[in-house]
């Protein structure tokens, strides 16, 4: 009965949520990492860059966001022109918060000669004082425009930095950041999972340590896995990235069997935004996000040199 209610709910809140989205002329964009539901009602679903992609090209009037912060914000840097609105501002990103302004403008006058490479889960005011952004699908990529003897300042993600230095084999000195949720998936744990699930290949994002990437079948972002899976004629999979990614994945390939590397693999931030917070937003038009245009100017250009790399 519960459950039946519970679909019920969501049925009436999808419809309506339609219905203000028609209204306000709106495009709903959503993170793998999103809940179900969100997911569902969704008009582009993706990674980073995905998104980032889908956030320069819409013609909508409104963006609405279902992600983190900076995700928001780099719609709001490519589309000054549109209201960006993210359903609960308190989605954040604990990666992008080891990396102030302050300190990066530190390090980079420590380091006036290094090419600096924000990965997009960094803050507006960080990006802008960026040569190039990347995300985990095109990091190795960006790396390697930079020339070889040229040295590589890369913000915030230590794993990720030390997986692109390695691909792309270019100098790279990484930040001391991290994401908790992949951070913290143990070499241990995997190698349990693997002994649970023998045939079952290990696919591992890249912000994950880098002892936990050296026992994968494939090292990708969140779109490189999905295609991964797609592609693949192997009917198991242990998945080392955010959970929220297994409903894609089953919904996709329902004769597939997927196990998470961890349980624990969950960012609660990534989990705030409902379907009531959505409907709210497309009513009110609120909270909207807003990047300052000296910021926005600043970067905007190491977005598109990352966008145009990755065309």
């Amino acid at each position: 009965m519960l459950q039946k209610t519970k679909k019920l709910t969501i049925k009436k809140s999808t419809e309506e949520i339609q219905t203000w989205k028609d209204k306000r002329k709106a495009v709903i964009l959503a993170h793998v990492y999103q809940p179900g539901e969100i997911q569902d009602i969704a008009d582009f679903i993706g990674d980073s860059l995905y998104l980032s992609q889908q956030a320069a090209q819409t013609k909508a009037e409104v963006i609405l966001f279902c992600g983190v912060q900076f995700m928001a914000e780099t719609a709001a840097i490519l589309s000054p022109k549109k209201i960006v609105l993210l359903p609960e501002m308190h989605a954040g990103c604990s990666m992008a918060d080891m990396a102030t302004v302050e300190e990066v403008k530190k390090k980079i006058q420590e380091m006036p000669q290094a090419t600096v490479i924000s990965y997009v889960n960094s803050f507006a005011a960080v990006k802008a004082l960026s040569d190039y952004c990347c995300t985990s699908a095109n990091a190795v990529e960006v790396a390697r425009v930079v020339s070889p003897d040229q040295e590589i300042l890369f913000i915030p993600d230590k794993n990720l930095g030390q997986f692109a230095a390695t691909r792309s084999r270019r100098k790279i000195t990484h930040w001391r950041g991290y994401c908790a949720v992949h951070n913290n998936l143990s070499k241990k744990t995997v190698l349990k999972m693997k002994q649970e699930h023998p045939q079952a290949l290990l696919l591992v994002h890249p912000e994950c340590p880098p002892e936990v990437c050296a026992l994968a079948d494939y090292i990708g972002s969140t779109k490189g896995i999905l295609d991964f899976v797609k592609g693949s004629k192997t009917s198991e999979f242990i998945i080392a990235t955010e959970i929220g990614i297994l409903y894609p994945l089953q919904k996709a390939h329902p004769d597939k069997y997927f196990y998470p590397a961890s349980e624990e693999m969950v960012c609660p931030d990534m989990k705030l935004i409902t379907l009531e917070k959505v409907l709210a937003s497309l009513k009110s038009l609120t909270p909207q996000v807003r990047v300052p245009e000296a910021i926005r100017k600043k970067a905007l250009i190491a977005l598109e040199r990352m966008l145009e790399i990755s065309k």
